[in-house]
């Protein structure tokens, strides 16, 4: 199986929880991590758009990955953190059910998903697979996965 290789030897990636499988971002595009508060909605937004907060103020999309991986809704009382981001330029926030740890990966250890997997892979947002330890990280392609909302920050 081929390896997706990055430059360096080792990528340093944030780990967080939606329901019971965790997820890897590149920490380098992480800003900062805060506790969830209600965003202002804005009509017509995709419905994984949750809405935009202003933060220090900049006007910042928030997107819920929950909806946008078409997971079951968490109810009212649970408790949730947003990633505040920054890609190519823009900042977004993502919400996770948990932030878990910075986990160190070398390069070579972030594998391709399954063949079987390919046209899901293909139209989503699955960069490779990582194994820490016992742990399976789906490491996640934010530039993909976020493209459509990001439009949205140039409008608001």
């Amino acid at each position: 199986m081929e390896t997706i290789e990055k430059s360096g030897e080792r990528n340093e990636f944030l780990s967080f929880r939606l329901g019971r499988e965790e997820y890897a971002i590149d920490i380098l595009q992480v800003r900062e991590i805060r506790e969830h508060q209600a965003p202002t909605r804005i009509a017509g937004a995709p419905a994984y758009v949750k809405g935009v907060i202003n933060l220090r103020g900049a006007i910042i999309p928030i997107v819920d990955l929950r909806a946008r991986f078409g997971l079951e809704a968490l109810g009212e009382g649970d408790s949730r953190v947003v990633i505040i981001l920054s890609i190519a330029q823009r900042s977004m926030g993502i919400v996770v059910d948990g932030v878990n740890d910075v986990v160190a990966v070398p390069a070579g250890d972030i594998r391709p998903a399954p063949r079987e997997l390919a046209d899901v892979v293909e139209r989503g947002f699955v960069h490779g697979l990582a194994s820490v330890g016992e742990r399976l990280l789906i490491v996640v392609d934010l530039a993909r996965l976020l493209a459509p909302a990001a439009a949205l920050e140039e409008t608001a």
